[in-house]
């Protein structure tokens, strides 16, 4: 379990990054050439989606990647990227996949009760 989760947490990342990537550029786009009007608005809350596009990927990478050694934190971490992507971006078929990454990389590092380690969660 721990494996999927960590696979599960690297490739949401990424794919967050490339939706953060994408978001955080359209609002410096329509900051730096303006509205055109019916075609190009910009978002209502553009620090949300600045700071959602960066900090939604980092948790969810650094969560995959402690989800062998410390599945707890991981979990949340990936769990909390989710949250992040979930607030900032919603659930459209852009953020589908990487929302469902981490929430179920999440779950799966939760789940594992029973660490590879003779240490446990706490």
């Amino acid at each position: 379990m721990r494996n999927a989760a960590l696979v599960l947490g690297i490739l949401g990342g990424v794919l967050a990054m490339l939706v953060g990537f994408f978001s955080y550029g359209y609002t410096e786009a329509i900051d730096h050439w303006g509205e055109v009007e019916g075609l190009f608005e910009q978002v209502r809350n553009v620090d949300l989606i600045r700071a959602t596009s960066f900090f939604a990927p980092i948790l969810a990478i650094a969560g995959g990647a402690m989800a062998r050694a410390r599945a707890l934190w991981g979990g949340g971490l990936m769990l909390l990227a989710a949250a992040l992507m979930y607030n900032g971006f919603g659930f459209n078929v852009f953020t589908m996949f990487p929302l469902g990454f981490c929430v179920l990389g999440g779950l799966l590092a939760l789940a594992a009760g029973k660490p590879d380690e003779p240490k446990a969660h706490f």
